[in-house]
C-alpha cells in the first residue's frame, strides 16, 4: 500500500489531466486515509486535531505540473493562504512546496519572485518553509536557489535524497549554511549513472548521510518508514549523545500511529504525512514537538510545547518511503 500510494501521487503530479480529475474526485476513492482535505479550510480542522494529539504538521501543496506564469502565481497564492491560515489559527505547522509549482521550469525571475513572496510572508508570521527536492535534472538548480534564499532567510530548509551519488558531497557543500534538511531515500526513477540502482546501497548511503548531517550539528528530519533506518538513527543518537532537539522522524500519518506513543514517551519527535488530491494539501505531522528550529522571527512559535524539536521508489532499489 505504501509503495502504491507513493507511485500514484508521483505519477498524478506529473499528469495535468489526471491532476484535475484527482482534485475533483480523489477523496471519493479512498485517498482520505492519506490526505488532509481538498481545501486549506478542511486541512485546518485536520491539523488542529493532530496538534491536540501532540503532533506538529507540515502543509504540503502537491502538484508539479505548472507550465505558465499564471498557474505558478496561483500556486504561490495558495501557499500564502496556507501560511496565513497557520498563523491565524495558531497551528503548530510549517509549509512544504515544490519549486516547479512556483515556476522553476519557466523562468528564474518568476520562481525567485514567488519564493520571496512566500518566505517574506512566512518570516513575518513565524512559519518555516521546506523546499521539496524533485528529480535529478532539477537538483543542482534547487540547491543553488536554496543557497541564495538561505542567505536572506533563516526560515527555509530543503530535502536531499539518499539514492543519488552526489548527496554526500551536497551535504558538505551545504554545511556552511547550517541547513535544516529532510533526508529521504528518493522518489524518482533515475538512471544508474546518477543513482544507486540497488536498495542495499541506497540504505547504506542513507545511513551515511544521516550520520554525516547529524554530526555536522545540523537539524535532521529522517523521512522513512524503514524500521532498520529508524533503529540505526536511534542508536546513532544514543552513541553520539545527539539531543532529541536536533532530529525527528517523518512518515505518512497512516503508518505513524503505532510508533507515536512510545516515541513520544522517550521525547523523540515523529513527523507524518497525509495527502490530498495533487494540487491540494498534504500534511506532515511531528510528534513530541517542542523544539522547533531557531528560525522563528517573532514570539509566535510554530511548535507546540510538548517535548522536542520541529515543525519525501523501488525497482531492485527501494526508492523511497512515501516521503517527499
Amino acid at each position: 500500500m505504501e509503495q502504491l500510494m507513493r507511485d500514484f501521487f508521483l505519477f498524478l503530479s506529473k499528469n495535468k489531466t489526471l491532476t484535475r480529475l484527482a482534485k475533483r474526485y480523489g477523496l471519493r476513492f479512498g485517498a482520505s486515509r492519506f490526505v488532509a482535505g481538498e481545501t486549506i479550510e478542511e486541512a485546518v480542522h485536520v491539523i488542529r486535531r493532530l496538534n491536540e494529539k501532540g503532533l506538529a504538521v507540515t502543509v504540503d501543496y502537491l502538484g508539479e505540473f505548472v507550465d505558465n506564469e499564471q498557474e505558478a502565481n496561483e500556486m504561490a497564492n495558495h501557499c500564502l493562504e496556507a501560511i496565513d491560515a497557520i498563523s491565524r489559527e495558531k497551528l503548530n505547522s510549517q509549509l512544504s512546496l515544490k519549486m516547479t509549482s512556483m515556476g522553476l521550469d519557466i523562468s528564474d525571475d518568476l520562481v525567485m519572485r514567488n519564493m520571496r513572496r512566500i518566505l517574506d510572508a512566512a518570516k513575518e508570521r513565524g512559519v518555516f518553509v521546506t523546499i521539496d527536492m524533485e528529480d535529478y535534472s532539477r537538483c543542482q538548480k534547487t540547491l543553488d536557489i536554496f543557497k541564495t534564499l538561505k542567505k536572506e532567510y533563516d526560515n527555509v530548509g530543503t530535502v536531499l535524497q539518499a539514492y543519488l551519488y552526489r548527496t554526500e558531497q551536497d551535504i558538505e557543500d551545504l554545511k556552511p549554511y547550517r541547513p535544516n534538511l529532510r533526508l529521504v531515500k528518493g522518489a524518482y526513477k533515475e538512471p544508474p549513472k546518477v543513482a544507486f540502482p540497488d536498495k542495499k546501497d541506497v540504505d547504506e548511503n542513507f545511513k551515511k548521510i544521516i550520520k554525516q548531517h547529524m554530526l555536522n550539528g545540523n537539524y535532521t528530519a529522517v523521512a522513512t518508514h524503514d524500521d532498520a533506518i529508524i533503529e540505526y538513527t536511534k542508536q546513532l543518537v544514543k552513541e553520539y549523545n545527539i539531543p532529541n532537539s536536533q532530529f525527528e522522524f517523518q512518515m505518512l500519518y497512516a503508518f505513524v500511529r503505532s510508533a507515536r506513543s512510545s516515541w513520544r514517551a522517550k521525547g523523540i519527535r515523529c513527523a507524518c504525512t497525509c495527502r490530498t488530491a495533487p494540487i491540494g494539501t498534504a500534511i506532515l505531522c511531528a510528534g513530541s514537538p517542542s523544539a522547533r528550529p531557531t528560525w522563528r522571527s517573532s514570539s509566535k512559535a510554530c511548535s507546540v510545547s510538548d517535548a522536542h524539536r520541529p515543525a519525501a521508489r523501488k525497482s531492485s532499489r527501494q526508492k523511497g518511503d512515501g516521503c517527499p
